[in-house]
């Protein structure tokens, strides 16, 4: 792909080709054993292609734990659970060094024992429940794809994800993540309940004998190659703006900030929101076999990726505006806004 002219080589149209036969073939596979959750499934690929790490949230019995470990098995990666509990030591998730004995030569040395965190595909588990410093052991993971014990640096299996899950309603005994924390996270994805139709079909599946299992369909080099693609996709600058702006109008001090923003938000979103918008809006339109990004990929990304990165202040929270509305508040004001610039007006 070419950023300049926009064109694609044929060996890019063929892997585009191979992209969507796999997000289809993944979305069947997963369907054997999660009923409904077609756009939290999307979500969730949209995030694997784009290389970020996810956030789930959603009450008990949603499948969360099932989603992402079913989504292991069909990339055809190591998977990892780790349950987060209080008594959680940051050891207990990059690994420690022992003392191990040569039985040879009698010498003694340090030797690093790895951690459920050198997996592919990690699941933290109910994140919220255990305490910042040990929720700070992911965040170097997350960011640099290593982990350094003993002044020395080991490296992730790439690929590498992080997938969380977070109960919204249980608070006791809970640790909310510090904000620096939620921002390595590129979508803050939630699980809602199914409809009456897919809960029935849960209940077929889940009370009888019949099992279904699904099958691998990518490999990690073959996902490790379509993460490439998905950075070369060409984005015009109209498009790059129209990102750009929804970011910056989450700004209070900025100019492009609407009088709604001031009103309910303490804080806005950083620059690290706006590339997720953008990666964001690449893996999806390869996903919908596009091979460019429009508005409207960004439109479909934006509540994910900037939910959680907003935070409102006493008035909002008093009116019962969530940043869910805000957000929704934000892609009415910039695309009329970009409308009618583009109409002259």
């Amino acid at each position: 792909m070419s950023d300049e002219t926009g064109a694609m080589t044929d060996d890019d149209l063929k892997a585009v080709e191979r992209l969507q036969a796999a997000y289809k073939s993944i979305r069947d596979e997963m369907a054997k054993v999660i009923v409904g959750q077609e756009e939290v499934v999307e979500q969730l690929l949209v995030c694997v292609f784009a290389r970020g790490h996810c956030l789930l949230i959603g009450v008990p019995g949603l499948a969360k734990t099932l989603m992402i470990s079913t989504l292991a098995r069909t990339l055809s990666l190591s998977f990892s659970r780790i349950q987060f509990t209080p008594d959680l030591m940051p050891s207990d998730i990059t690994g420690t060094e022992v003392i191990q004995e040569d039985k040879a030569t009698g010498e003694r040395k340090f030797q690093f024992l790895r951690g459920p965190i050198f997996a592919s595909i990690v699941l933290a588990d109910e994140i919220n429940r255990t305490p910042p410093k040990t929720q700070a052991a992911l965040l170097e993971a997350m960011q640099e794809h290593q982990v350094t014990a003993g002044g020395k640096r080991h490296a992730l299996e790439q690929p590498f994800f992080v997938l969380a899950t977070q109960n919204p309603i249980e608070q006791e005994g809970t640790y909310p993540l510090p904000e620096a924390q939620l921002d390595r996270f590129m979508f803050n994805v939630l699980v809602d309940y199914p409809a009456e139709d897919e809960e029935m079909e849960i209940m077929r599946r889940t009370t009888s004998a019949a099992k279904s299992e699904p099958v691998a369909v990518l490999s990690g080099e073959e996902i490790l190659r379509l993460q490439d693609l998905v950075r070369r996709v060409p984005i015009s600058e109209h498009v790059t703006r129209y990102a750009m702006r929804l970011t910056r109008a989450t700004r209070l001090r900025t100019p492009e900030a609407p009088d709604f923003v001031k009103e309910w938000l303490a804080w806005g979103a950083g620059p690290r929101a706006c590339q997720y918008l953008i990666l964001g809006g690449k893996a999806r339109a390869l996903l919908h076999g596009r091979h460019h990004v429009s508005t409207e990929d960004i439109d479909k990304v934006a509540h994910p990726v900037l939910r959680h990165r907003l935070i409102t202040n006493f008035n909002a929270e008093a009116e019962g505006i969530t940043t869910d509305k805000i957000v929704d508040r934000l892609l009415e004001y910039v695309g009329s806004a970009v409308g009618a610039a583009a109409a002259g007006v």
